[in-house]
């Protein structure tokens, strides 16, 4: 169990860089948009390359990032029922949820957009409008992102029955203040 431990903390460890890094994209994100609209606005001059490179890096920090939210449990989760069960409970949760929607619908996702992304590379595809962008790049970023998101839910598992098995920590957000009754009278 440790070996496969090991390699959760890895995966981690993957996610941890490519997160922060890709992070960086949306200070670049929001640079290009307020020099397009100076441009645009001030100057009436305007391309709809700035455009689509503003969608490039949206969807690379969306889709590079997402097992990297994962990872940190910064993703969306429905505590209406959940903040109220125990961390065992809460580990059945993820795993049974890992196992039964995410792993199989990130993999159907990496196995139809890489034929995708393929035909786009080896065609060298550009965008149709006037001054756009090769879109190949945009096109890898669907598989290379649920591929990190995969491995995540893979780690996540590992780690789950980890601590089901006693021998890992497992970090879960506090339970949520709308549950805790006898606070919400104070």
């Amino acid at each position: 169990m440790r070996s496969v431990l090991k390699f959760a903390h890895l995966i981690d460890a993957l996610n941890e860089r490519v997160g922060r890094s890709v992070s960086w994209l949306v200070l670049i994100a929001v640079v290009v948009s307020a020099g397009n609209a100076i441009s645009r606005k001030g100057f009436n001059v305007s391309s709809n390359a700035f455009l689509e490179i503003q969608w490039y890096l949206f969807a690379a920090v969306f889709l590079l990032c997402a097992g990297y939210a994962l990872q940190r449990n910064e993703h969306v989760r429905v505590d209406v029922i959940s903040g109220r069960l125990s961390k065992r409970a809460h580990a059945w949760i993820d795993i049974v949820g890992a196992l039964l929607f995410l792993l199989p619908m990130s993999a159907v996702v990496i196995y139809y957009s890489w034929p995708y992304f393929v035909d786009s590379f080896v065609s060298q595809e550009w965008s149709s409008n006037p001054q756009g962008l090769i879109v190949w790049p945009a096109k890898a970023l669907i598989p290379a992102g649920f591929a990190l998101l995969f491995l995540q839910g893979v780690a996540e598992t590992i780690k789950r029955i980890g601590f089901l098995r006693g021998v890992e920590a497992l970090d879960l957000p506090p339970p949520s203040p709308l549950h805790d009754h006898k606070n919400a009278l104070s």
